[in-house]
């Protein structure tokens, strides 16, 4: 049977559909044009009462939600794919930078995109995008100080946090900041961007990225 991803171009659904690409699996993608605020219609409310994209329908017929969460769904039923490494060391600094970036970073990119909705004033939520951008810059300085391996997390190789780091560390408008700060960031972005099976993905959703850009 078939995955259905709720998702849409340059959305978080994006490191969901790399996992799913990983692993080898069917799947469909119902886009949810963001544009037009589709998410927050009846409709969708009915996939996700949070009215927030990803979501994902399991062949089993279970709706989830929360990207890490259904990353981490798709390693468990799928262990073939080897999308967590075996060994209790790496995984858990696999499971540990993966909620870092879910808790600590993803939450940032409401706030820097939307400041008004945790602002009472227009004059004060231009300030709170700059503070959002401050914290953003730090916490991505956690991560890129841990990147061991070369050019992913881990010394092991490849793994599904990769993804996540890859998909977030695009976000917030940081593309004049992150080559000079992140080096290891942006290698682990190419490296994700060039990847047989998740090449293409990537390709469609950031078509207007290519590994040269992340040199």
């Amino acid at each position: 049977m078939t995955y259905i991803l709720y998702g849409n171009r340059r959305s978080g659904s994006l490191a969901v559909e790399m996992a799913l690409a990983e692993i080898g699996a069917d799947y469909e993608v119902r886009e949810i044009d963001l544009d037009t605020e589709a998410q927050r219609n009846e409709a969708y409310a009915e996939v996700n009462p949070q009215r927030k994209v990803p979501a994902l329908l399991t062949p089993s017929g279970e709706t989830l939600t929360e990207s890490a969460a259904l990353l981490l769904t798709l390693d468990d039923r799928h262990p073939e794919a080897g999308l967590l490494p075996k060994g209790a060391t790496e995984r858990a600094q696999a499971l540990r930078w993966l909620l870092f970036v879910a808790t600590e970073i993803y939450p940032v990119v409401e706030i820097n995109d939307y400041p008004e909705r945790f602002s009472p004033t227009e004059e004060t939520a231009i300030g709170l995008r700059d503070v959002a951008q401050s914290i953003w810059r730090k916490r991505w300085l956690l991560v890129e100080n841990e990147i061991a391996g070369e050019p992913y997390l881990l010394r092991s190789g490849f793994c599904l946090t990769d993804l996540y780091i890859a998909v977030v560390s695009r976000w917030a408008q940081q593309d004049a900041w992150r080559p000079e700060n992140l080096p290891r960031v942006e290698r682990l972005t190419a490296a994700v961007a060039e990847r047989p099976a998740t090449a293409p993905v990537w390709s469609r959703h950031r078509p207007e990225t290519t590994p040269n850009r992340f040199d």
